[in-house]
């Protein structure tokens, strides 16, 4: 282990305008006042040990603010690392994940014995204690030992002064034998970080991960299955979505990496066609650009095809430089099925640089004048002309490794992609060659409505209606008299959504609901309640419940604390009285 001082060489943190609602218990019973601030390391792995979490109850209890520092944690959490650290403390170290992957994949076979070992590089900067923690658990827990080369994690200086002793401490007493720790003595940001760890590195494998992910069930396998088929492939696992406010893990579809000519990477739905056979589903999947955050190649290969270009700073554009080079210069990309790795896909960047300059742009520009000829003029015409630095060595090696030109990658690798002065007729046959639906959307466009309900205050005659009218996005809600119409209809999904005469979704704030229009994410618009009279009606994200502060026509729907002294307020009867066709 490597440890040095770190330098005066600090970055500001991004505060964020949101502000949340902090505080709250669920239903009466839950209770236990268990620390887990994970005082020692060596305590760590003792109370975390086997903690896995019945996931339709026990996330109701995560959020759960009892007092005053709970309340503060998760204020200051959202602002320092944009997730709720709240619940990731509450969670611990271990926990059961379903099994995100197609049922086929159960059938795939790998021989553990004849696969090269991996060096996992995860770099790190100011991250979330227990959430690294947990995705070093994660690791050591499903990854095959005899595959498990090494894991190498780096602290890219980061300025929270406790956190490299915490880390080193819980290292040295659980993990030294498989994680060497390096910190840097100054910021270099997750580009020159990953270049540092790879050159650290002796596995014949390297797979770069981020520092707040989760491992699913035989991860590891698949990408180096394929590795070991050709050492010019580059594996990309699934990456399924951790909620940033509940921590909730769901699958993500089959999908692939594109990219728009702002230089800004996004998915694709596959080509029609792709999925047509069953064996589709664990083939993998070629894909012309990556996000970058997660994906494994041979080593050697690595520093052979030009590592990470040096040039560019801190993070931003680096997956597409290496995409492009990738195809270019005589490798692939591969999207694998079988393989899948939880992210938790955080607000915002929680965190910005010191420098002055635009470095997302700064790197974008690095890519577009190495890589992209004559096409870059797309994306430099609409973007301001900065210092992008010396780009002398990159085509160099562009030039050395006889990479093929960028006409070649968009006719060859990605013909879908529509040029921006391309005619109707060229941009509806492009189109039309990519609208195969995902078998798994992220966005169903057709809502399963599992229940329909009035919801009324408990002793009262008041229900929950729009303060405007059931079709004005952003409204607040009001109490009024119950009636038997629609505006007072709530439609219930199976997302748990509550959905207000099937138009707007109910949706939580820091002081008051509104409706909003349904993003189908969960979180600030995912509610729990017992289904009983006198329900709380809880959301998962911001951890309060639906009351009002008076009894009274017109009264303001509020989002209060679930221990609010006077029960009354907070307590509400679902009314199925009224049945309207869903």
């Amino acid at each position: 282990m490597i440890s040095v001082r770190c330098t005066s060489f600090l970055l500001g943190i991004i505060i964020a305008s949101i502000t949340w609602s902090f505080s709250l218990y669920f239903y009466s019973i839950l209770s236990k006042d268990v620390d887990w601030e994970l005082k020692n390391s060596s305590r760590d792995r003792t109370i975390n040990s086997g903690n896995n979490l019945n996931l339709n109850k026990d996330f109701l209890e995560l959020g759960l603010v009892k007092n005053s520092e709970d309340k503060w944690k998760r204020e200051q959490g959202y602002k320092k690392y944009a997730f709720n650290v709240l619940v990731s403390d509450n969670l611990g170290l271990q926990r059961h994940l379903p099994d995100t992957r197609n049922k086929l994949c159960e059938e795939q076979k790998y021989d553990v014995k004849n696969l090269p070992n991996a060096s996992i590089v995860m770099c790190f900067y100011n991250e979330h204690y227990t959430t690294l923690l947990r995705s070093l658990q994660s690791l050591i827990d499903k990854t095959p030992k005899e595959l498990l080369h090494e894991i190498i994690l780096i602290n890219d200086c980061s300025d929270d002064i406790y956190l490299n002793e915490r880390i080193s401490q819980f290292i040295e007493i659980n993990f030294k034998e498989k994680i060497k720790y390096f910190k840097l003595n100054k910021r270099e940001g997750l580009i020159r970080a990953r270049i540092f760890g790879a050159k650290h590195a002796s596995g014949e494998i390297l797979v770069f991960l981020d520092s707040h992910i989760e491992v699913n069930k035989i991860w590891l396998e698949p990408l180096l299955s394929r590795i070991a088929y050709s050492k010019t492939i580059v594996t990309v696992p699934v990456i399924d979505i951790i909620n940033p406010d509940t921590f909730q893990y769901s699958s993500s579809p089959l999908v692939r990496g594109g990219f728009n000519w702002g230089l800004h990477f996004k998915w694709d739905n596959l080509p029609i066609g792709s999925l047509s056979q069953n064996e589709d589903f664990v083939k993998p999947i070629k894909s012309p650009t990556m996000a970058g955050g997660l994906f494994a190649m041979n080593r050697l290969y690595f520093f052979q095809l030009g590592e990470y270009d040096s040039g560019m700073d801190v993070w931003g554009g680096e997956n597409l430089e290496i995409s492009f080079r990738m195809w270019m210069c005589g490798g692939s990309i591969e999207i694998i099925p079988c393989s899948r790795i939880g992210h938790v896909f955080r607000k915002r960047r929680p965190y910005g640089n010191n420098e002055k300059q635009d470095t997302m742009l700064k790197n974008s520009l690095r890519v577009a004048h190495v890589w992209m000829d004559n096409y870059k003029n797309y994306f430099l015409k609409n973007v301001k002309q900065i210092d992008y630095g010396d780009i002398t060595a990159r085509i160099t090696l562009r030039n050395n490794l006889n990479c093929k030109n960028f006409s070649w990658y968009l006719n060859t690798i990605y013909p879908e992609l529509i040029l921006p002065d391309e005619g109707k007729k060229t941009f509806n046959e492009k189109f039309n060659k990519m609208n195969q639906k995902p078998i798994q959307p992220w966005h169903s466009r057709k809502r399963n409505y599992t229940d329909q309900y009035q919801i009324r205050l408990v002793n009262t005659t008041l229900c929950i209606q729009s303060e405007q009218d059931m079709k004005t996005r952003g409204s607040g809600l009001i109490l009024a008299s119950c009636l038997r119409t629609k505006s007072q209809m709530w439609f219930e999904t199976e997302k748990k959504e509550l959905v207000l005469g099937q138009m707007f979704c109910l949706e939580a704030t820091d002081r008051k609901p509104i409706l909003g229009k349904c993003h189908e994410m969960g979180g600030d618009q995912e509610w729990q309640h017992k289904g009983t009279d006198n329900t709380p009606i809880y959301n998962l994200a911001t951890g309060t419940c639906l009351g009002v502060s008076e009894k009274r026509n017109r009264a303001q729907i509020v989002m209060n604390l679930c221990t609010k002294t006077d029960k009354s307020l907070i307590g509400w009867n679902l009314i199925r009285s009224v049945i309207f066709n869903l």
